[in-house]
């Protein structure tokens, strides 16, 4: 396989860094210079409502979206948030990576995210995992990851703690049949 865009990499059990330990991550981009990800289920102990109060955007601070949390989204530019969501028109800054899915980092889906003009659904991260060119495939040839093609009810309908058990599952694997040591047969 050549890219893993629109992709979730899948923690293996030994991947012991803290960012990525059970993590499940959406790749956004992968092109010959590298790999761009977003970590979809390492929630924060911090909800929407109280991001959204500290950039001074007003929102209603009991609907549904206000109450989510907001995830880490990776490593690199933990201070910039992360709208990966469903699609939905007016949103002029946000990228479409599949039919199902676009993502952004403006303010303006920020201001509706709990109004009725919001996405249906949608995972505010801070940070983005990066890999620089050909490190991706390293770890990948090295089974620190497995990897399946998206899949909307992972990354939304699942609850965090569901993710990386969940997308393992979606392969037919049980995460506790997979050994902790990485090694080739």
């Amino acid at each position: 396989m050549d890219n893993f865009q629109n992709h979730l990499l899948i923690a293996m059990p030994g991947l012991d860094d803290p960012m990525f330990k059970r993590s499940v991550t959406y790749i956004c981009e992968h092109n010959a210079e590298g790999a761009m990800g977003i970590v979809i289920n390492h929630p924060m102990p911090v909800k929407v409502t109280e991001l959204l109060s500290q950039l001074q955007i007003e929102h209603d601070e009991q609907s549904h979206a206000a109450k989510a949390q907001v995830c880490a989204g990776g490593p690199v530019q933990s201070d910039r948030g992360f709208v990966l969501h469903t699609p939905k028109e007016g949103y002029t800054s946000s990228m479409r990576l599949n039919n199902d899915l676009m993502v952004t980092t403006s303010r303006d889906i920020l201001e509706k995210l709990t109004t009725e003009e919001a996405p249906d659904k949608f995972i505010l991260a801070l940070g983005y995992a990066g890999w620089s060119a050909g490190q991706l495939e390293k770890e990948m040839a090295e089974n620190s990851w497995l990897m399946i093609p998206a899949d909307n009810n992972i990354i939304f309908e699942m609850s965090h703690a569901e993710k990386w058990q969940g997308a393992a599952h979606a392969m037919g694997i049980e995460v506790w049949q997979l050994s902790p040591e990485a090694g080739h047969a």
